[in-house]
């Protein structure tokens, strides 16, 4: 029978490779936080001024 030769590759995966900064993550949430917020608010004094 045929043995099948592994070869060790010193590649790293896409993963190691890439540097990702998550600045712009960061900055998406608190700015999609903040929208949040301000729309639970604006919705809550128009409550409390109807009422």
């Amino acid at each position: 029978m045929a043995k099948t030769q592994l070869t060790k590759t010193n590649q790293k995966t896409k993963i190691e490779d890439e540097k990702t900064s998550l600045k712009g993550t960061l900055a998406s949430v608190l700015l999609l936080g903040l929208f949040l917020i301000l729309s639970w608010l604006g919705v809550y004094f128009l409550f409390l001024d109807r009422v």
